[in-house]
């Protein structure tokens, strides 16, 4: 057994190495230690020197900012009629009753069928489901919408009008920072045969009245205002947070890894997948809104990717922790947003391996805080923010 016993001596000094070296340097790695290239690690020997190279990506350092000069602007709405009016619509379909179709489609007709997905370069297929979900887009999405967590131009077009064991076939091309490598830059086809199909009837207001255990629609009505008004709030939290976010990528400058990797980008997505259901929208929407980043630039998602070593190093400058109190506290109020108990959200999080990604959000959540704490602050009204947020994004 000389032989095992001299690879499980040269496993434990090279572990040994490393950690004394991470120590000792004070590094921040974010990657798996490799081969430098074009070097190999040697065999033990008996009697003869034992030195190897390894290289692992760091997370970059900077200089802390000063943030009393930052200014962030405050939205300000009051709840009106027509947003209850709204907000009652919403719920009644989604709380609506669901019928089998047969066709033809409408918008917001929801389906299943079997996806398959060829891409750019690639022989054969890429990847196959046989129970992929699609929802034909609202009139109001402009025909854009998401199959496979990607997002189609013209989605509505090639359903409304089709029927169950019919075929689709869209394209897209992935973006630059696609989390995936292989999906950069190529053309997706998705072929997509309609198996069973639905169709939501919407509840009336005295049903969900009903359904939710309260006496009349005034009452519920009054519910739904107290409920807007809190998302109201958060989201104008949310806003104050996405100015601090803007304003430490365009003042804090540092290089990042020399390669985007998958599971960097990744991390980052889920991150803004938790962030969104924490915000109460519906796990749809949540879908189309990732469709909608993985579309966007490198330039997005190398964005997206420097904010978060940001807020890793300021959350150490401010010395942020999360408490487990805090945790559970974030996945109940996730929880009763999709009504789902809080055990069961919290143990589908733990198997899918985001409870660091829910610890991550809160984390941000409270630098930003801290900077916004700092700032100065001015009020503004919604409409006129709406004016500045359609700006940026009209310029984009």
């Amino acid at each position: 057994v000389g032989g095992a016993l001299m690879q499980e001596a040269r496993n434990q000094m090279m572990s040994d190495a490393y950690a004394r070296a991470i120590e000792e340097h004070k590094l921040r790695p974010i990657s798996d230690p490799r081969p430098v290239e074009g070097s190999t690690v040697p065999e033990l020997a008996r009697g003869k020197n034992f030195s190897f190279a390894l290289e692992i990506e760091v997370a970059p350092d900077f200089q802390i900012p000063e943030f009393s000069n930052i200014e962030v602007k405050k939205p300000m709405i009051e709840v009106a009629a027509e947003h209850i009016d709204g907000e009652i619509l919403r719920q009644s379909y989604r709380w609506g009753t669901p019928a089998p179709i047969q066709g033809p489609f409408e918008h917001l007709d929801r389906m299943l069928g079997k996806a398959v997905v060829t891409v750019e370069g690639r022989d054969g297929n890429y990847f196959e489901a046989d129970k992929a979900l699609c929802v034909v887009p609202a009139k109001e999405d402009e025909g854009k919408g998401a199959l496979l967590g990607l997002l189609f131009d013209g989605l509505d077009s090639a359903l409304i009008g089709k029927k169950s064991g019919d075929t689709i076939t869209v394209t897209t091309t992935g973006s630059d920072g696609h989390e995936r490598e292989e999906l950069r830059g190529k053309k997706i086809t998705v072929t997509y045969t309609i198996g069973d199909a639905e169709r939501i009837t919407p509840r009336s207001a005295k049903e969900l009245a009903e359904m939710f255990g309260v006496e009349s629609e005034e009452l519920f009505r009054e519910q739904v205002r107290d409920a807007l008004e809190q998302r109201r709030d958060g989201e104008q939290r949310q806003a104050m947070r996405e100015q601090v976010a803007e304003h430490l990528i365009s003042s804090i400058d540092f290089a990042l890894p020399a390669k985007l990797s998958e599971s960097q980008v990744s991390r980052t997505l889920e991150q803004q997948r938790m962030e969104l259901l924490s915000r109460g929208l519906e796990a749809a929407a949540v879908e189309n809104r990732l469709a909608e980043m993985r579309s966007k630039s490198e330039k997005d998602a190398r964005d997206r990717l420097k904010l978060f070593f940001i807020m890793a190093r300021l959350a150490e400058h401010f010395g942020v922790q999360v408490t487990e109190q805090e945790l559970n506290g974030r996945i109940a109020m996730m929880a009763a947003q999709q009504n789902m108990r809080p055990e069961q959200l919290r143990q589908q999080i733990q198997q899918s391996g985001r409870v660091n990604d829910v610890i991550s959000m809160i984390r941000d959540a409270k630098v930003s805080d801290r900077i916004i704490g700092q700032a100065k602050v001015a009020e503004i009204a919604a409409d006129e923010w709406n004016k500045i947020v359609e700006a940026k994004v009209k310029k984009a």
